[in-house]
């Protein structure tokens, strides 16, 4: 079971102070210590609901949540669906990825997109990846609740999002190779990911500068993919069949 974790403790072990650990820490990551430990425990808590029969209650007791409504709470505002939902999703996440193999209404080649308020760019990779690339604006450097856009490529290239409401957003993207067995990418521990840790800030009218991104094999310093991407697949999905 997980103990508390308060930021003296988390301090001390990296040998600073307090003030000094938390501004050097979110200077690296994007985000504060003890939110960035809480990110984690909830990747734990989805890897027992998968691995594991462990009921919902004995799970949120082993990452240190004493109350079962707060911990469902949580978990269902960071991924996107209720610990339940999120256990069965493994029932039908392969059916979706055979979905989006079959599509042929994908819109791939986007024109490049000069209207104000837009946020585009381009994404590559650093290792050859064929499969489906899920990129998302988030109100955190984190990718976890619904995206507050989102959309799904089917290669590396360009992406854009018109319309974008004035406000601050960072630019999270994960993928998953065809053939990707459906625990891999139901839990994300491996697939290639990439963030904007500095902010893209979307005026009334302004036009945002063009935005590179590189997708990339995890590294040490990144948060874990909390939203459920069957969750996205399946907007994805529902948005293209009622074009």
């Amino acid at each position: 079971m997980y103990d508390h974790l308060p930021l003296e403790r988390l301090a001390r072990y990296a040998g600073y102070s307090p003030y000094h650990f938390a501004r050097m820490f979110k200077e690296r990551t994007g985000l504060s210590p003890l939110y960035y430990v809480s990110s984690h425990r909830l990747q734990r808590a989805k890897d027992m609901l998968l691995r594991t029969g462990l009921t919902v209650r004995d799970i949120s007791l082993e990452i240190g949540q004493q109350s079962l409504g707060t911990f469902t709470s949580r978990f269902a505002a960071r991924v996107g669906m209720s610990p339940a939902e999120f256990r069965n999703s493994v029932q039908y996440a392969g059916d979706q990825m055979s979905s989006l193999r079959k599509l042929q209404d994908w819109r791939s080649s986007y024109p490049i997109s000069r209207l104000p308020s837009s946020v585009h760019g381009t994404v590559s990779a650093e290792v050859p990846f064929d499969g489906v690339i899920l990129i998302s604006l988030f109100a955190k450097p984190i990718p976890e609740g619904l995206p507050l856009y989102g959309t799904l490529l089917s290669s590396l290239g360009h992406f854009h999002f018109d319309y974008v409401a004035p406000g601050t957003y960072y630019l999270l993207a994960t993928s998953i190779s065809w053939g990707t067995r459906t625990l891999d990418f139901l839990l994300s521990h491996a697939t290639l990911r990439t963030r904007s840790k500095a902010p893209i800030h979307v005026g009334p009218g302004s036009l945002v500068p063009h935005q590179q991104v590189t997708l990339h094999p995890p590294r040490l310093d990144d948060p874990p993919i909390l939203i459920s991407l069957p969750l996205l697949m399946n907007r994805f999905l529902n948005r293209i069949a009622v074009r």
